[in-house]
């Protein structure tokens, strides 16, 4: 049994606070995977800390970022004869995504540094919210990391990097979210069950990671069929073998067919943590089926992105309910860690 007592008060600022921080990084996610959807990511191809808070405001300033766009394979490869008109709109999504996480990092680190100078945290918190900080401005320089991948050779960003600045993002949302559950807490009962929800988290967070490696890639592009890719479980382009090379991680065909597999791995697993969960009463039914309602959601928004053709707006709701699934699978683990019932 783990003693929280010194967890934080009942304070309406810092709740306000955590709550404004939460639902910016999840509009900052959101907005994210629409830059990569939209392939915007390379519209803006330095980084101004200061500068770059302002859009450009002249026909002057926009030549000159379009100018900077030209110089890198993905004009010169793919978007040849771009318009500026169409330049301009590739150019929005990421100016509002770095805007945006600007916006989110200020919201969290001002803030904190405010509550630390009036003595509102103990030293375990400022530990924990520092965590949190530095994790915001690694997430800065995974960006920047990301985008140089595809400045020099490449037309597209490293599916490698993608996929960490993602994981990055999502960790801070869980960190958020954990904090705002458990702050008031003053005992958490760990126990086989909590660790359990917790290895499920683990899955999870890798299936997220996996989900950017075919964003990346663009796999969701071919094999558009389920359950079957164009009529085989395992398709002919793919070994089973292959995926003790790392090389099979930048295959489309081998990345989209592992993110399928650990999907019924997730339905598997929960399934077996739903009949032992609901069998011991260990919490109110009503938890295990939000979880269960959110995974099956995220499932078929799967197979919509496929099966559509690649839509936009599918794929971004795909990635919105991946959020939405670690909320609820977060709020579980509160709810078995603070119940006696074991």
């Amino acid at each position: 049994m783990l003693n929280t007592n010194n967890l934080n008060k009942n304070n309406t600022h810092i709740t306000i606070w955590l709550y404004l921080s939460l639902f910016l990084v999840s509009a900052l996610i959101f907005i994210g995977g629409l830059t990569r959807l939209t392939e915007s990511g390379l519209s803006i191809t330095n980084w101004e800390l200061f500068s770059g808070i302002l859009p450009p405001l002249t026909d002057k300033k926009w030549e000159y970022y379009f100018s900077l766009y030209k110089q890198i394979p993905q004009y010169k490869e793919i978007n040849f004869g771009m318009s500026l008109a169409e330049f301009k709109y590739i150019f929005w999504w990421e100016y509002i995504h770095r805007l945006l996480a600007r916006l989110a990092s200020l919201t969290f680190i001002l803030p904190f540094i405010y509550f630390v100078i009036k003595k509102k945290f103990n030293f375990k918190q400022i530990v924990f919210y520092s965590i949190i900080s530095l994790l915001f401005f690694f997430q800065g320089f995974l960006g920047w990391y990301m985008v140089k991948s595809g400045l020099i050779s490449n037309t597209d960003v490293s599916h490698f990097r993608l996929s960490a600045h993602l994981l990055g993002a999502q960790i801070i949302l869980s960190l958020l979210f954990f904090s705002i559950l458990f702050r008031n807490t003053k005992k958490i009962y760990l126990n086989l069950y909590s660790y359990l929800i917790l290895f499920f988290l683990i899955i999870i967070f890798f299936q997220i990671a996996i989900g950017a490696f075919v964003s990346g890639l663009d796999a969701a592009k071919i094999y558009q069929t389920w359950p079957l890719m164009n009529g085989n479980f395992v398709p002919e382009d793919v070994l089973i073998k292959e995926f003790s090379n790392s090389d099979s991680y930048s295959s489309p065909s081998h990345v989209q067919f592992l993110h399928r597999i650990i999907a019924y791995f997730i339905i598997l697993i929960f399934s077996f943590i739903f009949y032992f969960l609901l069998k011991n009463k260990i919490v109110n039914s009503k938890y295990l089926f939000i979880v269960l309602s959110a995974i099956i959601f995220q499932v078929l928004l799967g197979i919509l992105v496929l099966t559509s053709g690649y839509k936009i707006y599918i794929a971004s709701l795909h990635q919105l309910g991946s959020i939405f699934l670690l909320f609820s699978i977060i709020y579980l683990f509160y709810q078995v860690s603070i119940s006696q019932k074991y």
